[in-house]
């Protein structure tokens, strides 16, 4: 079972489902949210851990690619809400 290292060290299962509700979160339709968790899981699922801030790249990537203002939701709601530069840390 994979691991997620949170941004403070603690670490917990790695559930699709959460990829699914932020994606969908950001705008995404239901099909593209899943089809995004599904993709993140399979680059991550041989893996022992891997971390919040990988898996975020990993899954603004995709959002990118899929439609730049569900990207841009992400990042707005990271930093209104969640007070992150979610940007400059991917950098």
């Amino acid at each position: 079972m994979v691991k997620v290292v949170k941004r403070d060290g603690r670490e917990e299962e790695f559930i699709p489902e959460k990829i699914v509700v932020s994606v969908l979160k950001a705008g995404a339709p239901i099909d593209v949210a899943r089809r995004i968790a599904r993709r993140i899981e399979c680059m991550v699922m041989d893996r022992e851990n891997v971390t919040a801030q990988e898996l975020t790249r990993h899954i603004l990537t995709e959002l990118k690619k899929a439609n730049e203002q569900w990207y841009r939701n992400w990042i707005v709601f990271d930093q209104a809400v969640k007070r992150r530069r979610t940007e400059e840390e991917l950098r």
